[in-house]
This record gives C-alpha cells, sequence and structure tokens, in this order.
C-alpha cells in the first residue's frame, strides 16, 4: 500500500508565470427563450447558495483537451453545448433581497473564456488545471445576469491543453458537468450528438407541478418525517465530534484489489455491485459509529430514471437512505440495501422549503437537532462519470492511498465513487475531529478488505472490526441510548443550563430507558415554564448544536436545587411547581 499521510499531494512548485490571459467574448444566438418556475432542485441550491461560501457550493472540473484541438476549435464546442443546453442559458431575475422564484432562457447571448498561455506547464498540469479550477470557485455567481460557467482555457505554446472551469451549483450539479464533459469531447472528435433526451429545467419544473408530481412530493415529506423523527439524528454523536472545525483533506483510493472482491462479492450474492458496494459502505459506517441503522444521503440517486439521468440541470436533492444494519450477516444485509435504496431513490424529490420546514417542526418535537453527517456519491453508475483530474499513473495499483488538498465539509463524512472497473476508485472526506489521518486510511483500507472478505463468504456483521481493522467509537459511560439515538446527559445538562443561563439543572434517564427527565431549580424566575424551557433549549442547540444532545422528554420545574445536586432520587423528592413535555404536541418514542 502506497500512503502519503501528512502530505499534500496539490502542493506544486509555482508553476512558470503564464502570459498575460486574454478574454474571448463568445456570442451564441438560436436557442428558443422560455420562463417559468424553478424546479425544486433549483430552488433548494438556490437557498444554499444566498446563505453559504460560494466555495463550497459553487462546483468545478477539468476537461482534458485532446492534442491537436485548436483554441477556436475548442470555443466553437463550447458555443455547441450553451445552445443545445438550456441550463446554460438560464438566469433567475429577482429584486435584491428577495430568493428568484422564475428561471429566464436566452434564445441569444454572450459568455467569455480566459485564455492563458504558456511556455511551459507544471510537472503535474492535471493538478495545476485542478487548483485554477478550483480557485474559480470563490466569489458567488450573479444569478440574475451571469453566464453560469467560469471558463479557463489553459494552453501551451498557444495549444488547449485543459479546461478548467467552475460552475453555479443553481444551473448543475456533479452529474451535469459529467455531462457537459462528455459531449464536449465528443464534439472535439467531430461526433455528431442526438437530441437531449432528458428534461430541460423548465419541463421538470412542470413535471413537479403535474398532480402526480405532487402526489410524489407528499409522499417524499412523508417518508423523510418517518426517518427525522424515528433515527439517529447524527451518525456521529460521540466526545470526539465535539472538535469539528468543518474542514476536512480528500483521501483517494484506487485498487484494482477492491475492483476484483466488489465483482466477485456481487456475483456471489447475486446483486449488482453497486448494491453491495452501499451496502458495505453502510455496515462499516454504522459499525464505526456504533449505530443500529445508517442513515446516510446519496444525492446522485436521484438520476435514476432516463427522463432526468442526463439532464443539464441542478438534481440536488438529497434521496435519504435509512438501512437497518441490525441483521446477522453481509448477504443479508445486501439484499435489504436494495429495496431501502429504491424506497430512497423513490422518495428524493420534494418541496426543499417544505421539507426543512417539517425538519424544524419534527425536530422541535423530538427536542432534536438533525445533522446530514454522512454522504455517499456513487457516481461511477451514471452515464457519463465524473472522473477525477488526479494524475493517472496509479490507475493500476492493487491499493493505492494519496492525500489532496484541505476544502469546506459541510458533512462529517463524504465520498464519491468515480469508478468501479478496473479499479475501486473513490474519494473520501472524513471530519479529522473523528478520523486522524491513519484511521481514514484505516476506513477505506476496511472496506477493501470487507470486500475481499464478502467475495468468498457470507460475512457475520459482528466480527466486523477483526475484517476490517475498523474499530468502534468510544463512549464513556455517560453516554446512553435515548429515542433512538446516543446521548450524554451531561451535554444535555450542560447545553440546557446554558439555554436556562444558568439555573441548577440536573439530567435524569426515565426507568423504562425511553427518554431523559430535566429538573430545573428556577428559584425566583416564575415565568419560566417546560415550553419556555424547550424554546430555549432548541434555540441553543440551533445556535450553537452539540452533540449528543436531544431534549429531555419532561421537564420538571421547582424552587431550590437539592443539598445533593447529583442525586436523581433528591430531585425526585423535591416539590414540583410545573412540570410538563414543553412541546405543543407530545413526544412520541416509536423506536
Amino acid at each position: 500500500m502506497n500512503t502519503a499521510v501528512g502530505k499534500d499531494t496539490m502542493h506544486l512548485n509555482p508553476p512558470p508565470a503564464p502570459n498575460t490571459p486574454r478574454t474571448v467574448s463568445v456570442t451564441y444566438a438560436g436557442g428558443e427563450e422560455r420562463h417559468g418556475p424553478l424546479t425544486m432542485g433549483q430552488a433548494n441550491m438556490i437557498r444554499c447558495i444566498l446563505r453559504d461560501d460560494p466555495e463550497h457550493i459553487n462546483n468545478h472540473d477539468v476537461w482534458a483537451i485532446p492534442a491537436g484541438t485548436s483554441v477556436d476549435a475548442a470555443i466553437d464546442a463550447l458555443r455547441t453545448l450553451a445552445l443545445r443546453h438550456e441550463g446554460l442559458r438560464t438566469t433567475f431575475p429577482h429584486a435584491p433581497g428577495f430568493a428568484p422564484v422564475e428561471q429566464v432562457v436566452a434564445a441569444e447571448g454572450t459568455f467569455t473564456v480566459t485564455v492563458v498561455d504558456h511556455t511551459d506547464f507544471p510537472e503535474e498540469p492535471a493538478r495545476y488545471a485542478e487548483s485554477v479550477a478550483r480557485a474559480a470557485r470563490a466569489g458567488r455567481f450573479a444569478l440574475d445576469r451571469e453566464f453560469p460557467l467560469r471558463i479557463s482555457l489553459l494552453t501551451l505554446e498557444g495549444v488547449p491543453v485543459h479546461a478548467a472551469l467552475a460552475s453555479s451549483h443553481a444551473v448543475t450539479d456533479g452529474s451535469a458537468l459529467a455531462v457537459l464533459r462528455e459531449e464536449f469531447l465528443a464534439l472535439l472528435a467531430g461526433e455528431e450528438l442526438p437530441p437531449p433526451a432528458s428534461f430541460a429545467p423548465l419541463d421538470l419544473a412542470a413535471q413537479e407541478a403535474s398532480p402526480a408530481g405532487k402526489r410524489k412530493s407528499e409522499a417524499s415529506l412523508r417518508y423523510w418525517e418517518r426517518i427525522i423523527r424515528t433515527e439517529p439524528q447524527e451518525m456521529f454523536a460521540e466526545p470526539r465530534a465535539a472538535g469539528a472545525d468543518g474542514r476536512a483533506r480528500q483521501l483517494t483510493l484506487r485498487s484494482g484489489r477492491g475492483a476484483r472482491a466488489l465483482a466477485a462479492a456481487a456475483g456471489r450474492i447475486g446483486n449488482p455491485e453497486a448494491t453491495v458496494l452501499l451496502a458495505a459502505w453502510c455496515a462499516l459506517v454504522a459499525h464505526r459509529s456504533g449505530q443500529d441503522s445508517c442513515v446516510t444521503a446519496v444525492p446522485t440517486s436521484n438520476r435514476f430514471h432516463p427522463t432526468i439521468a442526463r439532464s443539464v440541470n441542478t438534481l440536488s436533492q438529497d434521496a435519504l437512505l435509512c438501512l437497518d444494519v441490525r441483521v446477522p450477516s453481509f448477504d443479508t444485509l445486501v439484499r435489504k440495501t436494495w429495496g431501502a435504496a429504491l424506497n430512497a431513490y423513490r422518495h428524493s424529490q420534494f418541496d426543499s422549503v417544505r421539507l426543512w420546514e417539517m425538519i424544524d417542526r419534527v425536530t422541535g418535537e423530538r427536542g432534536s437537532h438533525f445533522a446530514r453527517d454522512v454522504v455517499f456519491n456513487d457516481v461511477s453508475v451514471l452515464p457519463a462519470t465524473l472522473l477525477s483530474t488526479s494524475p493517472q499513473e496509479s490507475r493500476a495499483a492493487e491499493l493505492d492511498l494519496t492525500w489532496g488538498p484541505f476544502q469546506a465539509l459541510p458533512t462529517r463524512m463524504l465520498a464519491f465513487t468515480y469508478e468501479t472497473a478496473p479499479q475501486l476508485h473513490l474519494s473520501l472526506w472524513a471530519d479529522p475531529a473523528l478520523f486522524t489521518p491513519s484511521e481514514a486510511e484505516g476506513f477505506l483500507t476496511g472496506l477493501v478488505r470487507l470486500l475481499e472478505a464478502a467475495a468468498t463468504r457470507d460475512v457475520p456483521l459482528d466480527s466486523l472490526t477483526g475484517v476490517t481493522g475498523v474499530g468502534q467509537a468510544v463512549r464513556g459511560p455517560d453516554w446512553t441510548r435515548v429515542n433512538g439515538c446516543w446521548v450524554s446527559p451531561s451535554a444535555v445538562r450542560d447545553a440546557l443550563a446554558a439555554a436556562v443561563g444558568g439555573l441548577p439543572v440536573h439530567i435524569a434517564k426515565d426507568a423504562e430507558g425511553s427518554g431523559l427527565t430535566a429538573y430545573i431549580a428556577r428559584g425566583g424566575d416564575t415565568a419560566l415554564t417546560p415550553t419556555g424551557v424547550h424554546e430555549a433549549l432548541m434555540a441553543e442547540l440551533s445556535a450553537h448544536g452539540g452533540s449528543g444532545v436531544i431534549a429531555p422528554a419532561r421537564y420538571v420545574l421547582v424552587e431550590s436545587p437539592p443539598a445533593e445536586r447529583d442525586r436523581s432520587d433528591a430531585w425526585r423528592r423535591l416539590q414540583i411547581i410545573e412540570e410538563g413535555t414543553g412541546r405543543s404536541r407530545q413526544v412520541r418514542h416509536e423506536r
């Protein structure tokens, strides 16, 4: 195994200074002008674009240009793509301070391409191009007027070598960029492209607004609510989670061993490779986090239907997979994964505003903070694969691990699978507070080991530590399971004390193990009520988070704390001033 722990492979010697970049204005005409409402995916991403750091939200890609291509040919291909795909001619007019509610497709227009010529390239041109594309992510796209691609042609003595681009997530996601890359290369090869087979954004918006589309959205909201109400609210609820800073390094695996093992396991079990890989991922995540189920977002899975499979559009709405891993063996888990994945895919179209309204309501009732901890993006199954731009010298490696740059991480664990044959090729971003570099490497190596074991036999799930080398999260004796979640009563106490201004608080676990009871000595604060306490705690969680925190099922207000503040029985003997759930609806424990 080749590794590079601590080495940032994106660090390059400064490239030779390029000539002064020149900007080429590219005009297009002959399209159809249209306008209409946003798609659900556009509305979802525009909310994020207006709220979050653009370096986190914007996408980027690098397209290697075939030798002998001229600058004019590359620009002509880009012009053809703009005319071919309505999404690239789309803007989102809106008044200052308001989010867009419609999209406008232009019939004609102009975009720019920056041509950057070099007399020499650095030793790793693909990585240099990657750094140019990544830098272009900085700065928000002007949704109401800007072309959604920022394109640089990197040329060597006038000959294009790479196209480095950043894109607006309101118009493209990673899968759409893969489609554009494939078509760009086909055009440069002189191929004639067939008419687009998938919906344009406005066509998808019309389908979503149809009676069938609305029924599908309602069903998706019900599906999500069941998971948000009953399953773990954070996969990595553990003491180490408190140290996260929101950044992680890319770790890339290339493994011929992994590819052969995956193919053999899929053949032995009789399920598709994508299903076996997803089951292995979920099994290892649930094992590492010590959870009975794996809740993971699988965003690209909403492209499973032909009408949207190759759409140049943003379809970034999560399919939320919830897989119960309480089964005896891996083969059984694989067979469960197929149905669970289909269920998740069917429920990945929804009104994102209503979804988050539901999440706020349900988490308020449950007293939790839903964390999108785990994301698994298997783009290898798409018609056009989003391949990494990393150098290809390692393509034949049996097991190669390479570290890349840090980047913002809105999740605890993110994985992209680029291909499964002839090698297993995926990248992992794991929160360094939860995974040291060696633990992150061990996780990917453990995934390969699990596949190798499953290639020849049915693996008992209680043997995963020995099979994979991946251990479980370490939690102290204070941690306990409450309402399907790992909870630290001391963390709940601290969060609640902060919410009520430092009043004495004691947390007791209910005798039946179904929840927590909070005792608060309110002193002279006669205005304090269970409802006010719960609202204050939820505001605290919304503002500051808190791993291992779920609201008590019952709040008990007393006048003064007992002498022995750490004894639950001492608090229980006190006279109760007021008690209640603090919720407008009763707390339900469904797991």
